[in-house]
């Protein structure tokens, strides 16, 4: 291989790879707390992708619109308590590592270009590390500190239910 292609092969890689970084948005919030529960337990409690009303305090009501549940290219519609709609696409799936992907395709939050992951880890036989953790630009009209909070507190919100729910 010549210097020149090795060169533009090089460059290449770089734009393309600041590319993705600005696609997947340029502000990040990541969240870990240990929940004293087994592995499987949590899993079986935070993976039904139609379920995130089930654990997370803010959210009235989940429907797949498209595709199947768990699966790859599964499309849900939040619906929040004040009625607001959250519609999320279904990224990544892994049942046996216990993670999953998405994206918002269209939101009430002040938030775009948002993608998240969430990751269920055993730390011991009784105990788990949960992660939820996005990358996302502030939306029309919100400042980048607004977006940070938001998705802050909603992570927050959606761990301390998750706990108390588990820990009865």
């Amino acid at each position: 291989m010549s210097r020149i292609s090795l060169a533009v092969l090089t460059v290449s890689f770089y734009v393309l790879t600041s590319m993705n970084v600005l696609a997947a948005g340029n502000i990040s919030v990541s969240k870990t707390i240990g929940i004293d529960a087994p592995a499987a337990v949590v899993w079986d409690k935070v993976k039904d992708f139609n379920a995130l009303n089930i654990w997370h305090p803010a959210v009235a009501k989940t429907d797949i619109l498209a595709g199947e549940n768990n699966k790859v290219g599964a499309v849900r519609l939040l619906t929040l308590n004040d009625g607001g709609t959250i519609e999320e696409d279904l990224t990544a799936w892994d049942d046996t590592g216990m993670t999953f992907s998405y994206i918002i395709v269209e939101s009430v939050l002040p938030v775009s270009d948002y993608e998240a992951t969430l990751t269920v880890e055993a730390t011991s036989n009784t105990s788990t590390k949960v992660t939820w953790s996005a990358s996302f630009n502030a939306g029309k009209g919100a400042d980048d500190q607004t977006a940070r909070d938001t998705i802050s507190g909603i992570f927050d919100a959606g761990f301390e239910n998750l706990v108390q729910i588990l820990s009865n």
